[in-house]
């Protein structure tokens, strides 16, 4: 970042003379470019590495990472499922449950009976599953003897049995016959089918968006040359994220949600990035041939003035993003943290494709960027005449254009009062998926809280008052008696069945009246009561991750422009796409408009990791924008010294970069919306409406009415702050 400060009122620059070396008055990142074209054999040899070295484990991601960590660290019933599992033969919320039905006799007898005994061969067998328990009469046998469920302990932590029922459901589900259906379920099974149906529903998506993409991208730029680089950009940053996160996973569990949200996100901020970078290119060319140098010189400035201008304001907003997400990191929870990591690992590579390789293959294709172009495009076109005549428009009426948008966003944002938030039911996944048809029979067969049993662990001497308080609470429909562990640890368990499903409200306040009535040493939990306290986490750790990301943003925003004001009006107006976004999911997936149409079945809540997740990431994708907008509005501020110059000359510049950017993200998220389970559902409308909202309602009107109504002031640093801040400038010299 350059240390000079820009002469106000100075003209663009011009190229390099025979006397003037490209490297003069350039900043640091002006530098690098030069230096990528001078080593370019260097740079292609090591991406050719690196992209050849980590996609060779790419392949491996879909098998490599995990499922599970949907947990509270730390919470009373994850400690309860280790005890499960260390003690009592793995009968913890991870064993699965076989569920064999017959319709032709009692299950145990005939037919029933020897299938019972493949699906127990087939579960012994299985080195990674502990103990294997038959049916039990008035436990896991039906009253009337039809349904049967054979527990397989959790041999192996939640990770490795979410794998475990991957590897094995086909196979039980193959020993059905046509009077005996088996469907394994159970919280390893949930998982193992969500993570199958959200991986389909994410790769169809993407087959959706891409020719999508390209069309826009097409348009953009009016050549295909032009359009296919941001698609290079892309593969290269998912190639290399999808390898490192399996070479990661070796050393701590990744959730394949990881590689799911680095997907998603490596192609917007790669599109993103090679948009500015090739826009400002393609005009520095343009500049470059009308000055008459087409030389090595010549293409080595127009690089550099690249890199300079659009290179700074693209690293500024990838460490925005890369602060933003870091928020997440807050939440004490493995499926958060891997999920987070897995993001910023993908914006970290395509950073740093952008910023080397991306100028390396410009260097090298200069006028043939350009090839195959359609007929209205203007190659060398960087100032928009649309767009600065929609920014004097702006100019001349701010209020009206300011409070009309103000008003829609207000409009869309008034029905997050009244939004719920859950951990997801049974419903995210499809009805003939495994997990959801064996919760079913259970449900028929054992009573509407069965499928949701209660494990409470404690010394052996409070089972009998534990089993009175379970006895008196209304909230328990029945209490096995108490069993005591295999081993002398002095421990036993008391599996409890509610009277309502695993998603019903009032099976929170059941638990919150167990703890506060049980004995000291009773630990409560099971698959339910761990979803009701990763939820008490992620509502407790959500102020906290938006009050982090608001001021890490702001601060972030405060460096690269110099000037408070502005930095926290672009900060605040995030909030408004933000809370609209909310407000429209509430409708949609809390009170079910536009379920038929989208094709899910609403659950009456929003999940809950949405608000602290969704959040992270459309602040990210907001400040992208600002930084884009505002980075260019500060450039022409500092050389001119004109505030409506700024905000007209901003979006002249950037207007067109952010609109594009913009319909490419909001047709990648909302192809996420028309496939798959619920929360992939839920990330394409809240992600897609919000980024429909901030590219083009508040980065491309309410933004620069704000800069139209603050003028001056909007630029304005005190001398104090000028003295800690470090200079950085956006006029390229």
């Amino acid at each position: 970042m350059s240390n000079t400060t820009a002469p106000r009122h100075a003209g663009p620059p011009s190229p390099p003379g025979p006397t003037r070396p490209v490297s003069a008055d350039l900043g640091p990142l002006g530098r690098l470019g030069v230096w990528v074209t001078d080593h370019a054999k260097l740079v292609t040899v090591v991406w050719l590495l690196t992209i050849a070295g980590l996609g060779a484990f790419a392949p491996q991601v879909e098998h490599n990472l995990s499922g599970a960590g949907w947990q509270a660290e730390g919470s009373e019933s994850v400690e309860a499922r280790e005890l499960a599992r260390e003690h009592f033969g793995g009968n913890a919320s991870s064993a699965i449950q076989v569920v064999v039905r017959s319709t032709d006799g009692p299950v145990t007898e005939g037919e029933g009976k020897q299938v019972l005994a493949e699906v127990t061969a087939v579960l012994e067998a299985e080195p990674r599953i502990a103990e294997v328990v038959a049916p039990t009469p008035g436990a896991t046998l039906s009253q009337d003897g039809d349904t049967a469920i054979v527990l397989a302990g959790a041999g192996a932590d939640t990770n490795e049995m979410v794998r475990v029922a991957t590897d094995l459901k086909a196979e039980l589900q193959d020993l059905s016959t046509d009077a005996v259906e088996v469907n394994p379920t159970g919280s390893s099974l949930l998982w193992s089918d969500f993570n199958e149906a959200n991986l389909d529903a994410m790769l169809t998506s993407e087959l959706m968006s891409w020719p999508v993409t390209l069309a826009i991208l097409v348009l953009a730029f009016g050549a295909l040359v032009a359009a296919g680089l941001p698609l290079l950009l892309t593969l290269a940053g998912l190639v290399a994220s999808a390898g490192s996160l399996v070479l990661i996973n070796e050393l701590v569990p990744v959730s394949i949600w990881a590689m799911n949200f680095a997907l998603m996100f490596a192609l917007a901020l790669g599109i993103d990035y090679a948009l500015f970078v090739v826009v400002r290119y393609r005009a520095a060319r343009a500049a470059r041939a009308g000055s008459g140098r087409t030389d090595v010189a010549g293409k080595q400035w127009a690089i550099a003035q690249t890199m300079d201008t659009a290179g700074k304001a693209v690293l500024l907003s990838g460490l925005t993003v890369l602060i933003s997400l870091s928020a997440v990191m807050l939440v004490p929870s493995p499926s958060f943290r891997s999920m987070a990591g897995g993001i910023m690992l993908s914006v970290v590579f395509v950073l740093a494709a952008t910023l080397t390789l991306l100028p390396l293959v410009l260097f090298k294709l200069d006028d043939r960027i350009n090839k195959v172009a359609l007929p209205w495009s203007r190659s060398g076109e960087h100032r928009s005449p649309r767009f600065a005549a929609w920014g004097e428009r702006l100019w001349k009426r701010p209020l009206a254009w300011g409070l009309a948008s103000l008003v829609v966003l207000l409009a869309l944002a008034a029905p997050i009062a009244g939004l719920k938030t859950a951990m997801p039911s049974i419903k995210v996944l499809p009805e003939d998926a495994s997990a959801r048809v064996g919760y079913d029979q259970v449900q028929d067969s054992f009573g509407e809280g069965a499928p949701g049993t209660l494990q409470l662990v404690m010394d052996e001497a409070d089972a009998p008052a534990a089993t009175e308080v379970l006895k008196n609470d209304d909230g328990i429909a029945a209490a096995m008696p108490p069993m005591p562990a295999a081993d002398d640890s002095g421990l036993v368990m008391v599996q409890a069945v509610p009277t309502v499903d695993a998603s019903d409200p009032q099976l929170g306040e059941t638990v919150d009246r167990l703890r506060a009535d049980l004995p000291d040493s009773a630990l409560v939990g099971g698959a339910p009561v761990e979803n009701l306290d990763l939820k008490t986490q992620l509502d407790e750790s959500t102020p906290l991750v938006v009050g982090v990301v608001l001021v890490l943003g702001f601060l972030l925003l405060l460096v690269a422009l110099q000037a408070p004001l502005i930095s926290l009006l672009g900060t605040l107006a995030s909030l408004l796409s933000t809370a609209a976004a909310f407000g429209v999911a509430r409708l949609v997936f809390q009170e079910g408009y536009g379920a038929d149409l989208l094709g899910f079945e609403p659950q009456g809540f929003l999940d809950a990791w949405a608000p602290v997740f969704f959040f992270a990431m459309i602040f990210a994708i907001a400040m992208d924008y600002t930084v884009f907008l505002l980075a260019s509005a500060k450039e022409h501020y500092e050389r001119t010294g004109d505030a409506k110059e700024a905000m007209v000359g901003s979006l002249a510049h950037s207007g067109r970069v952010i609109f594009a950017a913009g319909a490419v993200m909001v047709a990648v998220f909302f192809t996420f919306a028309l496939s798959g389970p619920i929360p992939p559902k839920e990330m394409g409308v809240v992600l897609g409406v919000a980024v429909l909202l901030d590219a083009f309602l508040v980065r491309l009107v309410l933004l620069p009415v704000l800069l139209r109504l603050t003028g001056d002031a909007a630029w304005y640093t005190p001398a104090w702050l000028k003295r800690i801040l470090p200079t950085i400038t956006f006029a390229h010299d």
